[in-house]
């Protein structure tokens, strides 16, 4: 169990450390950045899906079986990711911007949105690594790959909202350490509840396939306008799967 705390603990302080990718994109011509991330997007929609259904939905069928509960459970990953990008949407169409000398309520709410998202993403990576450690390595790659282009849009949001660079990312670095709180909690409780994974696991199996589904996907299809663009987007998203398969290789 000790194994589990150290790995899980060093994953997601790593996946916390994204937070401060903003920093480099001071420099990046925009429409550059723009250009470079949509291929990133597709790759981490291949790693989500990836991870999904060659790490953690075969390891949660081989431990527990395929058993109603796990199919209700992946059902309420992909319910509870609805609502959370739900309150998210919300908080961005109400927070419309009239000034630009103070900082927009809708910051804040973003901020509470991301924090939630990572507190999530933070019982996750633990719940993973109560699997396996290779289920919680291929786990904390997936959402790496994922958490780039959002910690990046979500610097732009708090910039745009009002925030000046340097507390825009110190408080994207605080929303990101709920991941920490998100670990702890899980670790401590599945030191005491028996088979916590049972149902963390395909929750966030539903929460994956939710997000490469509804979101990164559809980005994609919105930035397919000449045939080279589609292609390389598919070739990024095969890259994602391949290296979620040849993750099978530490197991």
């Amino acid at each position: 169990m000790e194994q589990v705390w150290l790995y899980s603990l060093v994953s997601v302080f790593i996946v916390s450390l994204i937070s401060l990718i903003g920093v480099l994109t001071f420099s990046i011509n925009t429409k550059k950045l723009k250009a470079f991330l949509i291929y990133l997007i597709s790759f981490s929609a291949g790693t989500l899906l990836g991870d999904a259904f060659i790490h953690l939905l075969p390891k949660a069928i081989e431990n527990f079986g395929l058993t109603l509960n796990i199919s209700l459970s992946i059902l309420a990953g992909i319910v509870i990711f609805f609502i959370l990008e739900k309150f998210i949407h919300w908080q961005h169409c109400h927070g419309t911007i009239t000034e630009h000398h103070h900082v927009h309520p809708f910051a804040y709410i973003n901020l509470v949105g991301d924090a939630l998202h990572n507190f999530l993403d933070g019982m996750i990576i633990a719940a993973s690594y109560l699997i396996s450690v290779p289920a919680g390595v291929a786990t904390t790659l997936a959402v790496i790959f994922h958490e780039i282009p959002q910690e990046i849009g979500d610097f732009g949001v708090l910039l745009h909202g009002g925030f000046s660079k340097s507390k825009a990312l110190a408080l994207n670095f605080v929303s990101a350490l709920f991941a920490v709180l998100g670990t702890l909690l899980t670790l401590w409780l599945g030191s005491s509840i028996a088979n916590l994974e049972t149902l963390l696991v395909p929750i966030a199996i539903g929460g994956f396939v939710y997000i490469a589904s509804s979101d990164l996907i559809p980005q994609l299809h919105k930035h397919s306008d000449t045939l080279s663009k589609s292609f390389l987007q598919l070739l990024t998203f095969l890259a994602g799967i391949a290296i979620m398969a040849l993750l099978i290789l530490l197991e």
